[in-house]
């Protein structure tokens, strides 16, 4: 296919619905090189986004970043995107937002007087060891505020790069101040390179999770997203690795191809595998309603239907088999102190 962008998930920039004019390249039958990413500087004023869903346990969330080079093709976040004047497509996976003074804000929501203690992820939209932060190492600063006043965290990622900063993870675990979970959709090489081009193998990252278990951080293992006729034979496998890695639990979601994102995924999985295209997507209709897209409380994370109930039961199953004895220890809020650690961060 000599329109096939390796290293990169999205094939196409789609339409940004908030711009009235797109710009459009011309075609050309030659191999087009994959472009480049690009870093802009953002500064906000505040660090912490607070949201209120069923769906979600942590109601709290820092993302240093915004956009992602994992390019995986079925991200949620790919739609945030277009909130900065960008592309859900390639623009997603190569205009990378940085928010350079991310620990500062967070410092300064610590100290004032209204912050009560409470879990907060990293990140709720785009993966926070993404390769932008072995150059910008604004998750590590923000792991020295957590710290530093002792508020819980929750880390979720598909990236190797979280062992760099398993000093400070594995004494926020001493102090029951952390939660990590590792991102595995597939153990099949093939799958994972084609639905997450910029990532690790399932095998590196079943290694982080070994390597973190062994210095004591609580893991669990996320297969998110579950993709009906893709990877939901695959639960079994992957929650059997983990638990033999050392996870003490498991979760899931079923994909959703929400706004731009379901004509990326159309176009990706047409090109991509053409022989199940069609068998995929409509799978994954009869777990949403006859939708590809789902933004129903309760049931768009986990879907609905005889599929969804199929790779609910597989999941359930597989969790009792393998990590029937285990759970992640609860967080410790009675840490947190106000005045913070004597030692300058920034």
């Amino acid at each position: 296919m000599n329109d096939y962008l390796k290293g990169r998930g999205a094939q196409l920039n789609t339409a940004n619905r908030f711009l009235k004019q797109r710009l459009e390249a011309e075609p050309n039958e030659e191999i087009q090189p994959s472009p480049q990413t690009q870093f802009f500087t953002e500064t906000p004023k505040k660090i912490i986004s607070t949201f209120s869903s069923p769906d979600l346990p942590i109601g709290k969330s820092i993302n240093p970043y915004q956009g992602c080079e994992h390019g995986c093709i079925y991200c949620y976040a790919r739609n945030s995107h277009e909130y900065w004047g960008f592309s859900a497509g390639l623009d997603f996976e190569t205009k990378i937002m940085v928010k350079k003074n991310a620990a500062q804000l967070l410092e300064e929501q610590f100290l004032r007087k209204s912050w009560e203690p409470a879990p907060i992820e990293l990140s709720g939209n785009t993966d926070c060891y993404q390769p932008a932060e072995k150059k910008f190492e604004l998750t590590r600063s923000l792991l020295k505020v957590f710290l530093k006043y002792r508020n819980p965290v929750g880390m979720i990622t598909k990236n190797a790069l979280i062992l760099r900063d398993i000093d400070l993870l594995s004494e926020l675990a001493a102090h029951r101040l952390v939660h990590v979970y590792i991102s595995i959709t597939s153990l099949n090489e093939n799958l994972r390179q084609a639905m997450e081009p910029r990532t690790v193998t399932a095998h590196k990252r079943l290694q982080v999770i070994e390597q973190l278990t062994a210095a004591g951080v609580p893991v669990g293992v996320m297969s998110a997203p579950i993709i009906p006729g893709l990877n939901d034979q695959e639960i079994p496998k992957i929650l059997e690795a983990a638990a033999q890695a050392g996870a003490l639990t498991a979760g899931y979601t079923i994909v959703r191809l929400n706004g731009a994102i379901a004509e990326l995924f159309e176009d990706w999985i047409h090109k991509t595998f053409p022989d199940r295209a069609e068998k995929v997507l409509n799978q994954i209709r009869d777990c949403h309603g006859g939708q590809l897209n789902d933004s129903r409380w309760n049931v768009r994370m986990m879907g609905e239907g005889k599929i969804a109930e199929h790779i609910r039961q597989l999941h359930r199953i597989s969790l009792h088999r393998y990590m029937a004895q285990r759970v992640m220890p609860p967080y410790d809020i009675t840490q947190f102190r106000k005045d913070g650690m004597q030692m300058k961060l920034f």
